[in-house]
């Protein structure tokens, strides 16, 4: 068989074709024999070659879906016109119900019937979130007088883990009334440290995501 003299185009065909068949039919719903029978001239031999399951197509996917958020989340993070818990509660918003996520979640499959894509959820949690977005922005509020906390890594990687794990509609589930209530309690534990991350249209958003 003759060598690909263009991986990097075979691979983008790839993503771009199974992203097109996950945002349209669900990660479950779709096959390895659903995105060959759309390529039309690879082998599932040439697939494998690049992606070792339909998991890491759909990680690949993901993660460039990520990655297209990032230059967003920068500029929240570094707006010099907002405070660390506006910035705070801007980057929540701005990343809960983005395009990105609404796709994303609405393609994926339960993640704890899942454990590899929970694992990936929490590790992007672990590497990037927490450390690289929540964290700066805490420790901003703190010297700015919005956030009260001595424990600003701690507190980043619990605000994290809530609004990841625990509000997460492919974990426990999307309905709307205890989204709303898990909202308000959220208000309630972030309360002593001058954090307000959801008003009442905020709520309304979620609970209907």
């Amino acid at each position: 068989m003759a060598r690909n003299k263009y991986p990097e185009q075979t691979i983008e065909r790839i993503l771009n074709v199974s992203a097109k068949l996950f945002w349209e039919k669900g990660y479950e719903n779709t096959s390895i024999q659903d995105i060959l029978d759309e390529l039309k001239d690879l082998s599932k031999g040439a697939i494998y070659h690049h992606f070792k399951s339909k998991e890491a197509i759909f990680d690949a996917i993901a993660s460039k879906e990520g990655e297209n958020n990032i230059k967003f989340f920068n500029e929240i993070k570094n707006n010099n016109k907002l405070n660390g818990v506006e910035k705070l509660r801007k980057f929540i918003m701005s990343s809960a119900l983005s395009e990105t996520t609404k796709k994303i979640v609405k393609a994926s499959p339960n993640l704890l019937d899942n454990p590899k894509f929970l694992a990936i959820q929490l590790k992007r949690i672990n590497d990037i979130i927490a450390p690289d977005f929540i964290f700066p922005i805490i420790k901003e509020g703190i010297e700015d007088g919005s956030i009260n906390t001595d424990k600003p890594y701690e507190l980043a990687e619990a605000i994290t883990i809530l609004l990841n794990i625990w509000l997460n509609p492919l974990i426990f589930g999307a309905n709307s009334s205890a989204i709303s209530k898990k909202c308000e309690l959220i208000n309630e534990f972030l309360e002593k440290y001058n954090i307000l991350l959801f008003d009442e249209n905020s709520i309304q958003k979620f609970s209907q995501f």
